[in-house]
């Protein structure tokens, strides 16, 4: 309850936008694939569409990482949910595929299920500016802990098209195009919230990068984030066989699961990572950070890559949520981690970079996945993408179990080996 104590304004106004951000995402990361399959989609062009909107969520993040200091923290999340908006509503008026790929990209349409974006980014450095270190890894779990109770009902709001047939007797199509106003509605409101942030939160004076590119931070700094910025990558190269749409899509052509199902599917499966967070602080404080990251990790990969080898849809469903108890646990620490090991003006670069990585490398596989969903097996992206996430555990852990956060520290700092 100590933390909880402490919620001052600047907390409760990102927990209550990124928890209205968060519902979209939940939404579109359900019906993306189901919706666009039921229009004639193939698994590749579903793939594509993801990709595409994860490569406007990627260059938004470049920009975060270099300018939103300078440009104002409160402007910059203030401006991206209603670009958001902009690309829902561009989907409720188009089903053309090409129209669709130009909105996905400048609406950063998130086909994940989890919101990782440049909001996203630029939060994580905003959070341990409004709170104490001994509450930062608590003060991030809570922020992941809101935006998954938010994924967690965009899940169930999942089953809206369904429900918007039956009570006003419409096409599925006409049904679908509603829904996405509502995820359009949803964003306009987040960013509504983010104008009540006390200017406080903003950069302090001095520690703004000067021009594009240009940013000050240490050389130390500049070692660390890039070999974490490149295994983040390789992370969500894993990741980006594995977004929500595509899982959604293959219990739908696996064992036809409808929409109605899958919304109860992925709500459970949020409301299990949202628990996990707080598991995740808890444990941190016994085991440390990069051991509750790696640790926890790995075994829901072995879950995930267990899904399609399941016998029948009960099953797979077990080991699914085996893997949503797990897979998140990480998050809230990774993020506590990268924020502990840099200096307090260097945060938004440093969760700015590693962010973007993240997006350039989760923008690259999701059209494979749909490839070889189509092509070569309908299971392939889970053991792909199960495998190379374990190997980045490995190797994270390889090159950074020397690098503690200072409050971890028994004696001297130490360096991360090569």
């Amino acid at each position: 309850m100590g933390f909880l104590a402490q919620l001052n304004r600047s907390l409760r106004t990102i927990y209550a936008a990124a928890f209205l951000r968060s519902v979209g995402v939940g939404l579109t990361g359900v019906i993306l694939g189901v919706y666009l399959a039921r229009g004639g989609f193939s698994a590749t062009q579903i793939g594509i569409v993801i990709a595409v909107g994860l490569a406007g969520a990627a260059l938004a993040t470049l920009a975060v990482s270099f300018r939103a200091d300078k440009f104002g923290r409160r402007r910059t999340l203030t401006i991206l949910p209603v670009l958001v908006a902009v690309g829902g509503l561009g989907f409720a008026l188009t089903s053309h595929f090409w129209g669709i790929l130009v909105f996905a990209f400048f609406g950063m349409l998130n086909g994940m299920g989890t919101d990782r974006g440049p909001s996203f980014a630029l939060e994580q450095a905003v959070i341990p500016q409004a709170t104490s270190d001994n509450h930062r890894t608590a003060a991030l779990s809570w922020h992941s802990l809101t935006m998954d109770a938010g994924h967690a009902l965009g899940a169930l709001l999942a089953a809206l098209p369904l429900f918007l047939v039956k009570w006003f007797q419409i096409d599925l199509a006409v049904s679908y195009r509603m829904t996405f106003g509502v995820y359009a509605a949803i964003n306009l409101l987040s960013a509504s919230v983010y104008l009540l942030l006390p200017a406080q939160m903003e950069c302090q004076r001095g520690s703004a990068p000067r021009a594009f590119g240009t940013v000050r931070i240490s050389s130390r700094t500049r070692a660390v984030v890039t070999k974490l910025a490149a295994l983040s990558g390789l992370d969500s190269l894993g990741g980006g066989f594995l977004p929500d749409a595509l899982i959604a899509f293959w219990f739908f052509r696996r064992f036809g699961v409808a929409e109605g199902s899958l919304a109860a599917l992925f709500f459970a499966g949020h409301i299990l990572n949202s628990i996990s967070y707080l598991g995740a602080a808890w444990l941190s404080r016994r085991v440390g950070l990069l051991n509750t990251m790696v640790f926890t990790h790995i075994p829901s990969s072995l879950f995930l890559m267990a899904v399609p080898l399941a016998p029948s849809a009960g099953w797979a469903i077990v080991c699914f949520l085996g893997r949503e108890a797990l897979v998140e646990m990480d998050v809230p620490t990774r993020q506590s981690y990268v924020i502990a090991v840099v200096q307090p003006n260097e945060r938004t670069f440093a969760s700015g970079v590693t962010n973007l990585t993240r997006n350039v490398a989760r923008a690259i596989t999701p059209s494979f996945a749909g490839y070889l969903m189509q092509s070569l097996a309908l299971a392939a992206p889970f053991f792909l993408g199960g495998g190379i996430k374990i190997t980045y555990d490995l190797l994270l852990y390889g090159v950074f179990r020397g690098l503690k956060p200072e409050e971890e520290r028994a004696s001297v700092p130490a360096v991360p080996k090569d």
